[in-house]
């Protein structure tokens, strides 16, 4: 059976930005694993048993980047869900969108995580190595954009 696992993209619109192009404001947060490669990327994890995967999802978020449901805004109409193979075994993970409330929201890592960065779509594509991730943020970015 697939190893599943849930988690949130979120990001933040920086007030600063210029009100016509609102997208150019946009920030991905992505964290750096404190094992193996030192990968960047998304707050994700194991759906426990009992959970439901939106609940994973929140609850990956608040153990691994320090937020709560209640500081996030869950956007809806995006869910993607991404299938690759982990040392030999299926890998499913499930993505929604999430948006903090304040951009200026402390992120508290877990000892699962060694650093995390906001970054704009260009940044985080270089950060986050996997090409399936690096499609989701573009897509994400898209997504976004066409609800300006």
């Amino acid at each position: 059976m697939a190893v599943r696992a849930c988690g949130l993209i979120i990001f933040r619109r920086l007030q600063s930005a210029p009100p016509a192009k609102v997208t150019d404001g946009i920030e991905y947060l992505l964290l750096q694993t404190s094992y193996g490669t030192h990968h960047w990327t998304p707050p994700k994890g194991h759906v426990d048993p009992g959970e439901d995967d939106l609940q994973t999802a929140f609850r990956e978020t608040q153990e691994e980047a320090g937020l709560q449901a209640s500081q996030l805004t869950l956007i809806e109409g995006y869910k993607k869900e991404l299938h690759y193979p982990v040392r030999g075994k299926p890998k499913t993970v499930i993505y929604w969108l999430a948006e903090v409330k304040d951009c200026n929201t402390e992120i508290k890592l877990s000892e699962e995580h060694q650093a995390f960065r906001w970054l704009k779509l260009e940044d985080a594509c270089k950060f986050a190595e996997y090409e399936d991730m690096q499609a989701t943020l573009k897509e994400v970015h898209q997504f976004l954009c066409s609800k300006e």
